[in-house]
């Protein structure tokens, strides 16, 4: 497990690459229970986004989901590679961050990995 790995109530995952800087994406359980993702829409570089509020949406061949920001800050990077790819999401939601986020001064409620599995086998 990474020390600087966290997950959160609504299926995102952050990850702290500094204090006040994170990554963000959605966890291989959502995007499991979501299915094949074939639209994403992310902020923009500059945006503000607040912790608890929904900051981006997946299209999957079920629905549209929101995407749910664990993090209050400024949007410094954005993976635009998913615009073109949200299947990425599906094969690495790992690797395929949507946000860095700069600046956090706020968070949702952290969870430990234990904690976010405990969480999920309850949903199963």
């Amino acid at each position: 497990m990474k020390q600087d790995l966290f997950y959160t109530k609504t299926h995102e995952w952050v990850q702290f690459l500094e204090e006040t800087t994170v990554r963000i994406g959605l966890t291989d359980y959502a995007q499991n229970e979501l299915g094949d993702l074939v639209f994403v829409n992310l902020p923009e570089e500059g945006d503000e986004v607040t912790a608890g509020e929904t900051f981006a949406d997946v299209e999957s061949v079920k629905a549209v989901s929101d995407v749910y920001c664990p993090v209050t800050g400024m949007v410094r990077k954005v993976n635009e590679e998913l615009f073109d790819h949200p299947e990425l999401i599906n094969s690495d939601p790992m690797e395929a961050w949507f946000t860095e986020i700069g600046d956090v001064s706020d968070k949702v409620e952290l969870l430990t990995e234990d904690e976010y599995d405990e969480l999920i086998s309850k949903e199963e």
